[in-house]
């Protein structure tokens, strides 16, 4: 059954998704990623006691699988080189080349998908600002880590901080470990992958990537157990806040197109298309809609002593 739209109402039809207006807004939010865990960077100290604390909960909860992840890692080279590659690059290649897939075969669900992605990313923002942490790597010895990006260094690009290429160390916030978006995304991938990667290896491998980055990221020591906890948290939230956030942004749409549309209609002095309670003229006389009927039939209209001419009587029915 045709939709019906009720008068005075204006239906805009979403924008066709193009990739020189998508890849700027990516760029854009990821741009204030980068700037905002630089911008966060909290009082060493205060990181390191928040980083103490969840070392403190997670004993108490016996939760703390960092430290057997680390010393394996640490132990066997054939584990730790893998991990520190996956962790300094993974997030930045497969996240990307999800979002491209949806764009290109799911472009009824990459909306929701990008705008789930984003929102997260901003609330984990929030976290770096109001609770930079230390990571397990960057704690006393004495608290038993080793940093197997340090370690391992030799066989990759990156130097001592974290995974930030060698010489480049400065240009990262090594205390935004709380929340965990690199779990927090590795989410967010396999979801994608189990929902719309169309095979039973698309769904294994949905699984098996936000795991195996769960134990990736405790076992090089860059995040505790309650990191990658805070982030599944945190993209729970942003899934819940994202329709909210595709509506917000519709209405800034829908807005501007008004707006455009009234600067264009003044400038060339077109009149409006839209009329909803009957015709309008040229000169913007408004004919009311219920004379219609009556002309169509053949009845005669009802005409004024003002329409009739100057004082002259009505005609007689």
């Amino acid at each position: 059954m045709p939709q019906t739209e009720k008068p005075g109402t204006e239906v805009i039809a979403p924008t066709r998704l193009r990739w020189w207006t998508e890849l700027p807004l990516i760029l854009l939010v990821y741009g204030c990623y980068t700037a905002g865990r630089l911008l966060a960077r909290g009082n060493t100290s205060t990181a390191v006691d928040h980083g103490l604390a969840l070392l403190r909960i997670e004993k108490a909860l016996r939760l703390n699988a960092e430290h057997p992840l680390n010393r394996l890692f640490t132990r066997e080279p054939w584990l730790g080189i893998p991990a520190d590659f996956w962790y300094a690059s993974l997030h930045y290649v497969v996240t990307p080349a999800i979002l491209v897939f949806l764009f290109r075969r799911r472009a009824e669900v990459y909306r929701r998908a990008r705008t789930w992605l984003m929102t997260s990313t901003f609330i984990g923002l929030i976290g770096f600002t109001l609770l930079p942490t230390c990571p397990p790597r960057l704690l006393e010895a004495k608290y038993g880590f080793v940093d197997t990006m340090a370690q391992y260094s030799s066989y990759g690009w990156w130097g001592g901080d974290a995974s930030a290429p060698r010489g480049m160390g400065g240009m990262t916030n090594q205390y935004a470990a709380m929340p965990s978006l690199h779990c927090g995304w590795a989410l967010w991938c396999g979801v994608m992958l189990w929902r719309h990667g169309g095979n039973r290896l698309t769904k294994v491998l949905g699984v098996a990537y936000p795991l195996l980055t769960a134990l990736v990221v405790m076992g090089t020591a860059n995040h505790y157990f309650l990191d990658a906890v805070a982030g599944v948290f945190v993209m729970g939230v942003g899934y819940l806040l994202a329709p909210y956030v595709m509506r917000a942004a519709n209405a800034v749409r829908i807005r501007m197109t008004r707006g455009t549309s009234l600067v264009a209609a003044r400038s060339d002095g077109a009149v409006s298309p839209i009329v909803s309670d009957g015709c309008q003229t040229s000169a913007g006389e408004r004919i009311p809609s219920q004379r219609e009927p009556r002309l169509a039939s053949g009845a005669e209209p009802d005409v004024s002593p003002t329409d009739a001419g100057d004082g002259a009587p009505a005609p007689a029915r």
